[in-house]
């Protein structure tokens, strides 16, 4: 299994956050922070399903106070539960949501790009993960 003192774990963690980073748009939330892709995976996961576990989990952890610090939370819990394809794939089926998160650079709005990003993902479910959480 993959842990936390893996190199391999924390060199895709920080690609994972560079590619759902990579081209998006500056948005702010009405009292001026600015917002990163947690609030793009929660919008996404809430016009899909009812509630999404892993960002339930991640809203009761107190100790995380920015979008950057709980983006990552959800990742790390995503890839225990191995629900990051499936979770990610949910947020990227609207493409009006798309084009209001990202510019035009992002491999998301790439039909090709985005099922080889999500294909690679879907083979991470293979893999077992003992984070903590």
């Amino acid at each position: 299994p993959v842990t936390d003192g893996s190199r391999e774990l924390h060199s895709l963690c920080a690609q994972l956050e560079f590619l759902l980073q990579f081209d998006m748009k500056e948005k702010r939330s009405f009292f001026g922070q600015r917002k990163d892709y947690w609030d793009f995976l929660c919008q996404g996961l809430a016009r899909r399903r009812q509630e999404h576990e892993g960002v339930r989990f991640v809203t009761s952890l107190e100790k995380l106070k920015t979008p950057v610090g709980r983006g990552r939370a959800f990742l790390r819990y995503c890839l225990v539960h191995r629900q990051l394809a499936e979770s990610l794939q949910l947020c990227l089926l609207d493409p009006e949501s798309l084009r209001e998160w990202y510019y035009a650079r992002s491999p998301f709005l790439s039909p090709q790009r985005r099922a080889e990003i999500l294909g690679s993902l879907y083979e991470l479910d293979g893999v077992t993960f003992h984070l903590a959480l």
